[in-house]
């Protein structure tokens, strides 16, 4: 069974081949279809998000594919799990790592004007699947770490170089991805999806 992608992030469609390699002849990604598009992510919830995506895109493809999606973010407890399900877009326009990363570390800063310093934090993601057999799964994951007041390390995207896994002992961004793989969010997702496919 071919499955789609709905995504063009290159970082992901990585990891997503790496893990479901077995479950599937190919992963494509939406370009590799020819599509074209920004998907209006709707929802509340990473789980709402993810399969708002994989149901626009199997529809676009006529219920021919599987289509997997994701939706993830960085929860941080001090600010009330922001930002969260607006992870990607947290800054908003320009909308980028950096001016991400830059607007989570100001926040945070204020937030410790006037309270303790906690940086507990965690990666939520949530993959949805939807198949040609009418089928819809999706798996969870999580890790827990906290956010450093500087980058460390030169890999992955998003706010990876801000975010210290407890359980490498690293940044994601200074982490292999062998090393990511093991522990992180998605991965975690992936496997749960794996098992329910």
């Amino acid at each position: 069974m071919i499955a789609v992608l709905a995504s063009n992030n290159a970082h992901k469609l990585k990891e997503i081949r790496a893990l479901l390699a077995d479950k599937f002849e190919h992963v494509c990604s939406l370009g590799e279809m020819g599509i074209n598009t920004d998907i209006d992510e709707t929802g509340t919830t990473f789980e709402e998000n993810a399969f708002i995506k994989a149901q626009t895109i199997f529809d676009m493809l006529g219920g021919k594919y599987a289509v997997l999606a994701d939706d993830s973010g960085l929860c941080v407890e001090a600010l009330g799990g922001a930002p969260g399900v607006y992870s990607a877009r947290y800054a908003g326009s320009p909308c980028n790592d950096e001016n991400n990363n830059s607007l989570l570390l100001r926040n945070l800063h204020e937030r410790e004007k006037t309270e303790p310093k906690n940086r507990r934090a965690y990666f939520a993601s949530v993959v949805a699947a939807v198949l040609p057999d009418g089928r819809k799964i999706s798996g969870e994951g999580r890790v827990y770490g906290e956010v450093l007041d500087e980058y460390r390390g030169n890999g992955g995207f998003g706010y990876d170089p801000l975010f210290y896994c407890t359980e490498i002992g690293k940044t994601f961004a200074e982490a292999t991805m062998e090393e990511k793989n093991t522990v992180s969010h998605r991965s975690r997702a992936l496997s749960a999806l794996r098992e329910k496919l």
